[in-house]
């Protein structure tokens, strides 16, 4: 096996294993941290495979911008809950 299957190989399953803790974790934060690995590991495939346009855009939206929103959404609505809770 060469080197860049290997490396494929590897990437496939960093985006899959993120996949799958994205998903069946309780908190939200780690999520969309995980995600965003998920995410950055699809812009190194693409990378790889000569997609460089898609690579740089999927690192930059999909990796940086998405998942620093997803971040701060979270933490306002947990800061919100907090305000709502403590006026009741």
């Amino acid at each position: 096996m060469s080197v860049l299957a290997f490396t494929a190989i590897v990437l496939a399953c960093v985006m899959i294993g993120g996949a799958l803790v994205a998903v069946l974790s309780e908190s939200l934060v780690l999520a969309a941290v995980v995600l965003g690995l998920s995410s950055a590991a699809l812009a190194a495939l693409l990378f790889m495979f000569g997609a460089s346009y898609a690579g740089a855009f999927e690192l930059s939206v999909g990796t940086g911008l998405i998942s620093v929103l997803f971040i701060i959404v979270i933490s306002l609505t947990e800061s919100r809950m907090r305000e709502d809770h403590d006026a009741a």
